[in-house]
């Protein structure tokens, strides 16, 4: 859910205030309704496209960069294992252990490489494996919310004039952004 929820409020709040900056910038021009129509829209186009494949790429180079950490780790272990040995070691003494316990501890870490492979990765780097099984959902979840977000600033102006557009877009999105964070903050801040 969290994973979702962040594509989702990442692609929205993102078209939202892009077109809503095109909105407020192309009225303050004077820009006929149809042209601020046309360009928030060619720029809800480019924007959702853009954030889609960001989203993908950046998922992408997650992975990659903990591949290439996980690689990096596994060489340390292999070429100077005594080093390494002392790195879980002070992660496992600044956790509270200490003495003979502490040892154990060491010698059950690093009696298999894959667990102590996983120690590295998890404690020292802080680095978690990167599913990319579902990227493409990332991509397309961020692009549509995207083109959600991207509509909110302009449907005012399918509806009123010019000058009583804008005051509702402005409002519609502060309440918008007002309402993802308030939802953001219950669901995964605290009930």
């Amino acid at each position: 859910m969290g994973s979702w929820l962040r594509d989702i409020i990442l692609g929205g709040q993102d078209g939202l205030v892009n077109v809503l900056g095109i909105v407020l910038g192309a009225t303050a021009a004077g820009a006929d309704t149809r042209i601020l129509v046309a360009a928030a829209l060619a720029a809800t186009f480019a924007e959702s496209l853009s954030m889609g494949a960001v989203a993908y790429t950046s998922r992408l180079a997650e992975r990659d960069h903990y591949l290439s950490e996980l690689q990096r780790e596994l060489r340390e272990i292999r070429e100077c294992p005594e080093e390494e040995r002392q790195e879980v070691r002070d992660i496992y003494r600044a956790k509270g252990f200490d003495g003979p316990l502490l040892e154990a501890i060491v010698d059950r870490m690093t009696a298999d490489e894959e667990t102590w492979l996983h120690v590295m990765m998890a404690e020292e780097l802080q680095l978690e494996p990167v599913d990319t099984r579902d990227v493409l959902r990332t991509a397309m979840t961020v692009t549509l919310a995207s083109i959600v977000g991207s509509l909110v600033p302009l449907l005012p102006f399918f509806v009123l004039p010019s000058p009583s557009a804008v005051w509702l877009a402005v409002a519609i999105s502060a309440a918008t952004l007002f309402g993802v964070g308030a939802y953001k903050a219950t669901s995964l801040v605290g009930d």
